[in-house]
């Protein structure tokens, strides 16, 4: 299982001590890198959602990437790649879904043309897939935003050294990088405000245009930070939600006390709460924690 194929440093990459995360997260730079994250993330969206649908919710983030770790395991080492039943059982195995929602997530993968049969020589590799090269440069461009997000914390030069060979970087990164982020209380286990739209389909989307639409120049009112959305159909339609379904999340976070109107609704602008904030800020913090020591390792072998 993926446990078994975990680096020994998987319980070193996966946590950022507390007060280590909150003096990364209070970093002059970071709400720039936050929000440099956020609207990288809307453009991948943009430029293929399908492919991004995938990673929109957490349960399917996460599958994405135990899928991805058993591919380039296999790419690396010529062990048995990515087949339906080998996901199923990994995801069962680490509590992440049941076996018929993996089956359904891989089905779906396979009929829009994000993985493809396997090949070898031109024979097909019977029940075995491989991303498709759609997908292969959308996973490097999600990869390099995070580098470049790294880069422009402290100076240094992942991107440059990752965009030099993508792939071959990636069949020891992924492989390090799965089991780090499922080790993860952080990961597995966000705050309340977050785990309302992480669960939710294109809850994570959601997430990223609210904290894209802060104007994080802008002092603080009442422990709130204004946005640019005023019409949740409009967002809605954006990321083709149904509008019930677009309102029931906001609606549960309204609850909490995550999020708001300055106003009237529809006229006015939404706010989300420094709390809520501070929360998703925490959980790209230690995405981008354990991405940096993942890719360093990686890099060392």
């Amino acid at each position: 299982m993926l446990e078994h194929h975990a680096s020994s440093s998987t319980s070193r990459l996966s946590e950022l001590p507390q007060d280590q995360l909150d003096r990364l997260v209070e970093a002059p730079a970071f709400p720039h890198v936050l929000q440099f994250l956020a609207r990288g993330f809307g453009l991948l969206y943009e430029n293929a959602p399908r492919i991004s649908s995938l990673f929109a919710s957490q349960q399917r983030w996460l599958l994405c990437h135990v899928g991805l770790a058993l591919h380039f395991r296999s790419s690396l080492e010529g062990t048995p790649g990515l087949t339906r039943r080998r996901l199923a059982l990994l995801a069962v195995d680490l509590r992440l879904a049941s076996r018929n929602t993996a089956y359904a997530f891989f089905d779906e993968a396979l009929k829009y043309g994000v993985i493809r049969p396997s090949t070898v020589d031109g024979s097909e590799r019977i029940g075995e897939v491989e991303l498709a090269p759609g997908s292969m440069s959308m996973l490097i461009h999600w990869y390099d935003l995070h580098f470049q997000a790294l880069d422009r914390l402290d100076g240094g030069d992942r991107s440059g050294r990752f965009m030099a060979q993508p792939e071959r970087v990636l069949a020891r990164l992924a492989p390090i990088f799965a089991p780090a982020l499922l080790s993860s209380t952080q990961v597995r286990m966000p705050g309340p405000f977050y785990t309302i739209f992480t669960w939710a389909d294109a809850g994570g989307n959601l997430m990223d245009r609210l904290i894209a639409g802060i104007d994080i120049c802008a002092p603080q009112q009442q422990g709130r930070f204004l946005t640019d959305i005023f019409s949740l159909s409009h967002l809605a339609q954006a990321f083709t939600l149904s509008r019930a379904h677009t309102s029931r999340k906001f609606a549960e976070a309204e609850a909490i006390g995550g999020i708001g109107w300055s106003g009237r609704r529809g006229r006015a602008p939404m706010w989300i709460s420094v709390e809520f904030y501070h929360e998703y800020a925490r959980a790209q913090a230690q995405k981008l924690f354990i991405l940096n020591s993942a890719f360093a390792e990686a890099i060392a072998t």
